[in-house]
């Protein structure tokens, strides 16, 4: 296997119904192929065409492939989460990402 993508619902009010969280994660060896572009146009097509009009992401900010990626894929930046998780001990920011449909 060289990646994964994932969509995670934010919420089980029905409000928030259309609202997901998307996850991308490209194995070390498969990085620099379009193994993640491709993992995520199709998953925001598919989220589309199951209804979602918002896909959110969170990305550490030094993760600048990822980041690229996102914007590549229609997402914007909304904000930083300052101090939001560990790693290893170390405290993380995370830039969040949002992408709305065109609908």
């Amino acid at each position: 296997m060289v990646g994964w993508a994932a969509l995670t619902r934010y919420s089980d009010r029905n409000c928030y119904r259309g609202v997901a969280e998307s996850s991308v994660y490209v194995a070390a060896r498969a990085r620099g192929r379009g193994v993640g572009r491709a993992l995520m146009e199709r998953l925001v097509r598919d989220s589309e065409e199951a209804g979602f009009w918002t896909l959110q992401a969170g990305v550490f900010p030094e993760n600048e492939e990822s980041l690229a990626l996102h914007r590549r894929c229609g997402f914007l930046v909304v904000g930083v989460r300052e101090r939001i998780g560990r790693l290893e001990g170390e405290w993380k920011d995370v830039v969040l990402l949002e992408r709305r449909t065109e609908r």
